[in-house]
């Protein structure tokens, strides 16, 4: 039995070697559903909630006595919202939605994509760290300019 398994193992991979299949994936799994344009969304949520954080616990900290639970809520808030943030630019678009090209024009566009969200995930770790409003207006910003240029055509102009 064991020599049969071995031997299967073996011909499959020189099989495999020989005739090598290029698989083509949007996912990971891959499972093929994806909407762009509702992880943009979801990100624009994200800064939103940062944004109201960040004033939270700038208005709680200036309160007699201070509320340290309500403080710390916030904060962890804040800090979630960054990470999901960080995981849609990296996890999603990084990996799953910029792809490999060998065209030079695709190239230039993904890499301006790829610079775009690079300072995505800085700004919401540099949200992390601090209670500074102008993280949350570059993170509007990058945000938009990628939108624009992930999307093109299909972006929708109109809604911030």
């Amino acid at each position: 039995m064991k020599k049969r398994l071995v031997a299967l193992i073996s011909l499959s991979m020189f099989l495999l070697v020989l005739h090598p299949v290029r698989v083509m994936a949007h996912c990971e799994i891959p499972c093929g559903i994806y909407n762009d344009k509702m992880r943009i969304e979801m990100i624009k949520e994200d800064i939103t909630t940062i944004e109201k954080s960040m004033n939270q616990i700038m208005d709680l900290s200036k309160a007699t006595p201070l509320n340290y639970n309500q403080i710390v809520r916030w904060v962890n808030n804040k800090d979630e919202h960054a990470d999901k943030i960080q995981v849609i630019a990296t996890q999603y678009f990084m990996i799953q939605r910029v792809s490999l090209t060998d065209d030079p024009a695709l190239q230039k566009k993904n890499a301006e994509m790829l610079r775009l969200l690079h300072q995505l995930c800085v700004y919401a770790m540099k949200a992390k760290q601090t209670t500074d409003l102008g993280f949350v207006e570059k993170m509007k910003a990058v945000t938009e300019d990628f939108a624009k240029l992930y999307l093109g055509e299909n972006y929708d102009h109109d809604h911030k």
